[in-house]
């Protein structure tokens, strides 16, 4: 790399790096640490931050700061090296890279994440798209299905004004009786690429039910409407409860992934 910078991106400043992590996402299951749904899902939050490296004015890779990790999705002719060295200055405090080997830094050994995918078939789902009116159901799912959620109609609608909203495909599953019991988030990339489940929630009060196979099933053949080649979704290995959801789902492994991780 001749001249590396590095430019952090406002929310209302994404649009190049969503762009690039499209063009960089493959027909399968994506490689790297971000998905362009992975940064559509941090713009719900007004102060989120994106750092987009280019190389003289041509985009290289693409990363945020997710808690104590570093997830980055590079081009597979970038410098690994030359990124590394210039992310150090963001990670002093940060343990772990997803998707950018530091020298010097290991394969976390006591957490790994598998990525499963799905290909595009027919499916039944009782899961419908979710509209403007249909925001606060979405949003309580998601509120009762993650303990300690800070997800907010308002942060829903932040997310839904964002550069990446034109990439969201969002399903809700009902009880018999109405009540909002599912619901799932998946993120486009373009036709014949791969499109991203993030999140997928079951209300506490309903799981058990099917309703969470039926919002997965429902985005993910909303994604494959719009062409996508297939849908993967990530989720830590020791979570079997997520597992088995998407495998019934017709989801299959197709690698497990672990952190790069600072000595300690």
């Amino acid at each position: 790399m001749t001249s590396l910078a590095r430019h952090q991106l406002s929310p209302a400043e994404t649009g190049p790096a969503l762009r690039a992590l499209c063009e960089w996402t493959p027909a399968d299951a994506p490689a790297g640490g971000l998905h362009p749904g992975d940064v559509g899902w941090l713009l719900r939050l007004d102060d989120a931050a994106v750092h987009l490296w280019t190389d003289g004015e041509v985009p290289v890779a693409v990363g945020f700061l997710d808690g104590p990790v570093l997830r980055v999705t590079a081009t597979p002719d970038a410098d690994p090296g030359a990124l590394a060295a210039d992310a150090e200055e963001l990670v002093p405090g940060n343990d772990w890279s997803d998707g950018l080997p530091v020298p010097g830094w290991e394969p976390e050994q006591e957490e790994s994440w598998l990525v499963l995918s799905w290909t595009p078939r027919p499916v039944a789902s009782r899961a419908e798209p979710v509209g403007a009116a249909m925001t606060a159901d979405r949003v309580l799912v998601h509120r009762e299905a993650f303990a300690g959620s800070t997800f907010t109609v308002e942060r829903h609608r932040t997310m839904m004004r964002s550069p990446a909203a034109g990439l969201a495909c969002e399903t809700l599953v009902r009880t018999p009786a109405g009540e909002p019991a599912a619901a799932a988030t998946g993120w486009f990339a373009g036709r014949g690429r791969c499109g991203l489940l993030e999140p997928v929630g079951t209300h506490a009060d309903h799981r058990g039910h099917g309703y969470g196979r039926d919002a997965v099933l429902g985005t993910c053949a909303a994604l494959a409407r719009r062409g996508a080649s297939a849908v993967a979704v990530m989720t830590p290995s020791a979570n079997g409860a997520a597992v088995a959801l998407y495998r019934s789902a017709g989801f299959t492994v197709v690698r497990e992934n672990r952190d790069w991780a600072r000595p300690r």
